[in-house]
This record gives structure tokens, C-alpha cells and sequence, in this order.
């Protein structure tokens, strides 16, 4: 035995029949081992640092084990180091991973466990570099996995934009062209013109929705609605077109379908809205029926519950299994008959199960299908409270007319086609519309002149409207605050809260129509 592993039988309380099992035990440890001195000089060394490090023990002994480690790593190690040796006999077990050079030039990832017993540090290390790069790598293919999602969701966002701009224009036009004088065949080509350009717009927004879904970026808004009035309309738009297609429609409103609720009214209302727009769209004859209601009548918790069920062409288990994925139909035949994309149903799914709901759907082909939507509510108001409220009463259509003048109305829009549709809607609604091409343009036509309205494009050239909303709002004086609304092909709900965020009063989501700039331009004024 060498003087090193004299001492070492001298030294420690290992009994010296003992010392060839710890022989035994250092020839055969696939981990590294390592007994060192209180100077950091290696007392003796595993077979194994040669195996993972190319180290024989006898070059390692005698040498200080700070020798082998990576010059980066050396402050850490000695930190380490010292800490385990200050803490005294039986102190617990210390953790630390740092590089050691193996004996070809390189470095390799090792862990290390070690604590003190008498004079000496027992350590025992294990090679984790091939963890470690693992674990790197997944590090960077998650980083790139999320810049390439994150570039796919800002390629659709101004893909969106670019598609809605012109959109916008035709949209508008056909919108303001129906209100003219036409004869039944114009009247019938312009109608297929706006049909076909609400079902391109929705088709766009579905292809947004999946986007935002798969990036996590899908918001959600919290604040009280009225239920009932946040689905009527979308009721009774599904009404007049089962009557267009000589379809029986009726409505089964349960006792607790009424009253103030928390939640995200616009999306609910999608969900519905699709549902609906399905079973009208796949029912050639018969009737579609709506059932709903929710469950629980005071404040708190209560469940909605929307059943649509039609005597369409229905489906059968197979397809049932695959009809919530995303560009899926019935069939080939399906799909080419009633048109489509597959995206409407996929949509409703994850939007119901991220407000904690679901959505399900039963069927048997040639007779009909039964689509559910079940979804927590929070009631805000309890049902009896709510009926007892004296009903609101009904005001009509705010007029675009002030008292005895017009409003005047500052428009900051560089597209000339959407210029135009926003000038048809406004002046056959009376008012005096002023156009300027950029946000610049929009400061300056504020600051010389009052208006009663700014309409504000987001995205144009020279200064956007962001840039421009702020500036107005920074120059506007005490109590002399002008109503500004960003009109913006940017649907995406980041883009509302930027333009309330720089001072805009309102968002209005490109394509717009008379209906909704109208309403925008009345709400704007009335707050």
C-alpha cells in the first residue's frame, strides 16, 4: 500500500479489514469517486474518472482537485468547496455541477454530492453531460418552437390586417350601394356580393381565433352582460334565415335565462352564433329548435346550458369522433355542398373549454343533430332582484343630428377606398366629414379646429393613429376632450386595449358598416 493509502487507513475510522471491500468498491463504481485532503489534494480516485475523464487514479492522487476544473466554473467550486468543509463532521450532503477537464483537452458536465468525515471530504460525481445538452437542447428547440409561434401569429395578425383593408372597401361600398335605388337583378348581385364578402371576413377571423388559440394569446374579457340581450339578436338572426330557407325555428327560453351574468359576452355569443349558423346552414327542411336556460337563480354560481338541435343531414359515430377537429366536415360531398372550412366547430371547442365549459354534439344520420353548449356563469344580479327591475326603455337609434347643426367629423385615413366608405356612411347620415391621409396630418386638423368626432385609422404612413391619439390627447385642454375611435383592420384583442391605452375612446374592428360606425360614432358621443 502507498503512503497515501497508508495514511488513509491511519487517518479515518475505517477499519483495516475494511480496506480492500473499499478497494473493491472504488475498482468497481461506475460513478466517480474521490476522498480528498482539507488542502483539496486528491487522496484517491475511482477507476471510473478514467472512464469518463481519461484520468488514471495515480494521475489524479496527489494532485489538487481543483486542477481539473473549468477556469470559469473554479470560483463556484472553491465557494462550494470551503462551505462543506466549514460545516463540520456529518454535515448534510452538498449538491453542485460545474465542468471538469477531461484528460483530452475538453470539458465535461460533472454533479457532484460530497460531505466531510474527520479530516476528509468523501465526494462521488457522476458525468451529466449528455443530460445537460439534452436538457440545452430542449431549452432552444422550446425557444425556437415559440419565436416560430409567435412569428406564425404576427404573420397572421398582418395578413389579417392586409386582408381586411381591402375587405373594408368592398364591404363598405356593397353596404352603402344597397341602400340606393336598384333594380331586383342589381339588388340580387349586390346581395351576393356582401354575402360573399361576410363569409370571406369570417373566414379570416376564424383563421385569426385558431392562431391566438394555439399561441395562448386568446384574451378574455370579465364584465357584467345581460344574457338575455346578448343573445337575442343572435337568435333572432338565425330566426330570419331558417325563414328565409322555409324552416320552422322556435325558441324554448327556460325561467333562469334571464338576468345579469360575469363572463365574456362577445365570445359566448360566437359560440352560439355558430352553433346556430350550423344548423340552419346543414337543415334543408324541418325545424330548428332552441333550448336554454341556466341552472341556479341567486347570486353565484350558475350554470348555462344551450341546446340547438335541427332535423338536418346529421352524421354518424365516425364522423361524430373527428368533428371537432380542426378542417374537418362530414365529407368530401358535405363540404362541397354547404361550403366551409371546418374551423367553426374546433373554434367553439377551445373557447368553451377555456371558460371551463364544453361543448358536445349528438346525431343520427338523415334525421338530425344535437349540439350542446354547457358553461359556468356567474350570476351578479339574483333573478329576483332582476325581475323586479323596472324594464329599460327603449330610446331608438341614437340620430347622427345634433341640435341644430351636424356633427362634424375629423376622418385620418390613408386607403382611399376605405375614405370613401366611411364619406358614403357619414354623409348620408348628415354629418360633415374631414379627411386627412396620416396621424400627422390629424394632429394638426385637431389642433386648428374643433370637432365633435375623431375617426382614427391605426396604421398609416408618416404618423400612426397610436402616435397621433396621443399627441391630440396631450394637447387637448381642460374639459375640452374630443371622442376619438380607432377604426383598425388589427382585430386582435391587444389591438383594442393599445387604442384605449393611447386615449381612443373606442375600437371598431375593420371591415366596418353603417351599422357599426353609426353605433360606434352614437356611443362615442353619448359618453
Amino acid at each position: 500500500m502507498d503512503g497515501s493509502r497508508a495514511a488513509l487507513a491511519a487517518q479515518t475510522p475505517i477499519a483495516s479489514s475494511a480496506s480492500s471491500d473499499l478497494t473493491t468498491f472504488f475498482d468497481v463504481s461506475l460513478d466517480m469517486l474521490v476522498i480528498r485532503a482539507l488542502d483539496g489534494t486528491v487522496v484517491r480516485a475511482s477507476r471510473s474518472w478514467q472512464t469518463h475523464l481519461g484520468w488514471r487514479p495515480d494521475e489524479m492522487e496527489g494532485r489538487r482537485l481543483l486542477d481539473f476544473v473549468h477556469p470559469d466554473d473554479l470560483a463556484e467550486t472553491l465557494a462550494s468547496a470551503r462551505e462543506v468543509e466549514t460545516r463540520g463532521a456529518g454535515a448534510p450532503v452538498r449538491g453542485q455541477i460545474n465542468r471538469y477537464r477531461h484528460k483530452n483537452g475538453g470539458y465535461r458536465t460533472v454533479e457532484w454530492r460530497a460531505h466531510r468525515f474527520g479530516d476528509r471530504i468523501y465526494g462521488v460525481a457522476r458525468d451529466v453531460s449528455d443530460r445537460v445538452a439534452a436538457d440545452r437542447a430542449l431549452l432552444e428547440a422550446k425557444a425556437a418552437a415559440e419565436e416560430a409561434s409567435k412569428a406564425k401569429t404576427d404573420f397572421l395578425a398582418n395578413m389579417s390586417h392586409e386582408i381586411r383593408t381591402p375587405l373594408n372597401g368592398v364591404i363598405g361600398i356593397v353596404d352603402s350601394l344597397r341602400r340606393t335605388e336598384l333594380t331586383p337583378e342589381q339588388r340580387e348581385m349586390v346581395d351576393l356580393i356582401q354575402n360573399a364578402g361576410v363569409t370571406l371576413e369570417r373566414l379570416v377571423s376564424d383563421i385569426l381565433d385558431v392562431s391566438k388559440i394555439e399561441a395562448g394569446r386568446l384574451d378574455f374579457e370579465s364584465r357584467p352582460f345581460d344574457l338575455g340581450e346578448a343573445l337575442a339578436g343572435i337568435i333572432d338572426l338565425s330566426h330570419s334565415r331558417a325563414a328565409e330557407k322555409g324552416l320552422m325555428f322556435e325558441e324554448r327560453q327556460g325561467p333562469g335565462a334571464r338576468g345579469v351574468f360575469m363572463g365574456d359576452s362577445t365570445r359566448i355569443g360566437q359560440i352560439v352564433g355558430n352553433l346556430l349558423s350550423n344548423a340552419v346552414k346543414f337543415t334543408s327542411e324541418g325545424t330548428v329548435t332552441v333550448d336554454w336556460d341556466v341552472a341556479g337563480e341567486g347570486v353565484g354560481e350558475g350554470v348555462l346550458t344551450f341546446a340547438v338541435s335541427d332535423t338536418g343531414v346529421g352524421f354518424d359515430a365516425a364522423t361524430g369522433a373527428t368533428l371537432f377537429q380542426r378542417f374537418n366536415q362530414a365529407d368530401t360531398s358535405i363540404t362541397r355542398r354547404f361550403g366551409g372550412t371546418g374551423l367553426g366547430l374546433s373554434i367553439c371547442r377551445s373557447l368553451a373549454e377555456l371558460m371551463g365549459g364544453s361543448v358536445g354534439a349528438r346525431s343520427t344520420p338523415g334525421q338530425g343533430s344535437v349540439f350542446t353548449l354547457t358553461l359556468p356563469l356567474q350570476r351578479v344580479v339574483a333573478l329576483e332582484e332582476y325581475d323586479g327591475l323596472a324594464p329599460p326603455t327603449a330610446t331608438g337609434p341614437v340620430p347622427l343630428i345634433m341640435p341644430e347643426r351636424s356633427l362634424r367629423i375629423l376622418l385620418a385615413e390613408d386607403h382611399p377606398t376605405n375614405q370613401r366608405v366611411v364619406q358614403l356612411i357619414l354623409g348620408s347620415a348628415g354629418a360633415e366629414v374631414v379627411t386627412v391621409e396620416n396621424g400627422a396630418l390629424a394632429v394638426e386638423a385637431a389642433g386648428r379646429s374643433r370637432f365633435d368626432v375623431i375617426l382614427m385609422d391605426m396604421q398609416m404612413p408618416v404618423m400612426d393613429g397610436l402616435s397621433a391619439t396621443r399627441a391630440i390627447r396631450a394637447a387637448e385642454r381642460v374639459g375640452m376632450r374630443t371622442p376619438i375611435i380607432m377604426l383598425s383592420a388589427n382585430a386582435m384583442a391587444e389591438h383594442r386595449y393599445e387604442a384605449l391605452a393611447a386615449g381612443a375612446d373606442l375600437h371598431v374592428a375593420k371591415p366596418v358598416t353603417a351599422a357599426s360606425l353609426l353605433a360606434g360614432i352614437a356611443q362615442a358621443v353619448m359618453d
